[in-house]
């Protein structure tokens, strides 16, 4: 940073630690789950998010991109010239499940011992929480260059389609970097496993159970369809192998369905089966179910049947190099507020990170408060004081990446993407 703005308040000195906590009760307080039938969506969240932010004199856009599922997106300028960065979470949580399994009230945000429980706590009503705070605390500590845009999606638990729907906005094209603030505990991911998901459909023929040489049964079809993709994994698993970040690829059957628990005495006619595949940069996405389609076809020729493979997702890797401005910014800041030294890992699933990679151009990295492997569990939590070190990470790093980008007035121009 320039060495004029070493007499100034550090941002990280201006974050209001008690709110930002108090936020992330609130927010977690809102059963933001994507639930019809329960009369649940993340508006009541997104309108709090909006709140807080025109709270601030903020003036954010509100968007539905689908009923009752809104996009809550601010733009805060610096007021000198300079790049664009982007703060970006979810409003949406994934269900609490069976309360049985939950010690604490899934959204009662209680905080115990230093740790907030609740559903989303990690993922991520604190990460949004810590994101909105740390632009505030930008915004106070005086001018700043370039403009910093503060966005809580929905439905990154779903089909991304908040992710999707912002991507395709003239903002997403003036932005030159973003952080996605998911819990990944200390490490700062700059890559995140690339994801195709596939159904593939069989079509038998129905028939007694008690004379199957009747009909044709498409579990068998399955099961040795499962068999083969197993093998190819096996494959995949030796090359291109293990990623340092990212480990291997995992080609994992996740739905079967077929047939009637009340009618054990029926072959059925259908049934259909679900692979969510994670795959590490060296995997080509099409050779992959290019692969499945030609094991589907040897084996519906050989159990009598019809497969059809469909492509239900296609996500990429996201790769954003170690020392780009942004992944920099954030392990220089993360260095100044915390005095350890930063640490780079990998996301093992996909954020609206991949999103913004894939369909913008933007490059991200990943990194916000709570643990990296509590998501969607029981009992989800994240430590108070993380919440807090990582607004002020968050603060620290855009002050970085806004004052030192390099890059930025060729991207807004539209010469690089």
């Amino acid at each position: 940073m320039p060495s004029d703005t070493s007499a100034r308040t550090r941002p990280s000195e201006l974050v209001d630690a008690d709110a930002v906590v108090a936020l992330t009760q609130a927010l977690v307080r809102i059963p933001s789950t994507w639930d019809p039938d329960r009369g649940r969506s993340e508006q009541p969240a997104a309108d709090l998010v909006a709140e807080v932010m025109r709270g601030f004199g903020w003036e954010p856009q509100v968007e539905e991109v689908a009923p009752g599922r809104p996009n809550v997106v601010a733009v805060v300028d610096g007021g000198l010239p300079g790049p664009t960065l982007m703060f970006e979470g979810h409003t949406d949580v994934v269900t609490e499940g069976s309360l049985e399994e939950w010690t604490w009230d899934p959204y009662g945000a209680d905080i115990v011992d230093g740790r907030l429980y609740g559903r989303g706590s990690a993922d991520m009503k604190s990460g949004v929480a810590a994101m909105i705070h740390a632009v505030r605390a930008v915004q106070l500590a005086g001018p700043f260059p370039g403009r910093i845009v503060v966005a809580a999606l929905a439905d990154e638990e779903g089909q991304m389609l908040g992710a999707k729907h912002f991507v395709k906005s003239p903002l997403a094209a003036q932005v030159d970097a973003a952080i996605v603030c998911e819990p990944e505990a200390e490490e700062i991911c700059a890559v995140a496993k690339g994801a195709v998901r596939l159904w593939v459909e069989v079509a038998g023929l129905m028939a007694h159970g008690a004379m199957p040489q009747h009909g044709r049964n498409p579990i068998p079809a399955l099961a040795a369809l499962i068999d083969a993709v197993a093998v190819y994994q096996a494959e995949l698993q030796q090359d291109p192998g293990e990623h340092p970040h990212l480990g291997v690829t995992y080609l994992t059957p996740t739905v079967l369905d077929a047939g009637s628990a009340g009618q054990m005495n029926v072959i059925p006619g259908r049934a259909r089966l679900g692979f969510d595949c994670r795959t590490v940069p060296g995997v080509d996405h099409d050779a992959l179910v290019e692969r499945v389609r030609e094991d589907a076809a040897r084996i519906a020729t050989e159990h009598g049947v019809e497969i059809t493979v469909q492509v239900v997702d296609d996500r990429p890797c996201a790769v954003t190099p170690e020392d780009h401005p942004i992944a920099l910014a954030v392990a220089g800041a993360h260095e100044q507020v915390t005095g350890t030294t930063p640490v780079f890992g990998g996301v093992p699933g996909a954020t609206d990170g991949t999103i913004l990679w894939r369909d913008a151009g933007i490059p991200n990295v990943v990194y916000g408060p709570g643990p990296k492997w509590i998501a969607h569990q029981p009992d989800e939590y994240a430590e108070v004081d993380d919440i807090v070190r990582k607004t002020k990470v968050y603060a620290e790093a855009a002050v970085r990446f806004l004052a030192a980008n390099p890059i930025a007035s060729a991207r807004r121009k539209g010469e690089v993407r």
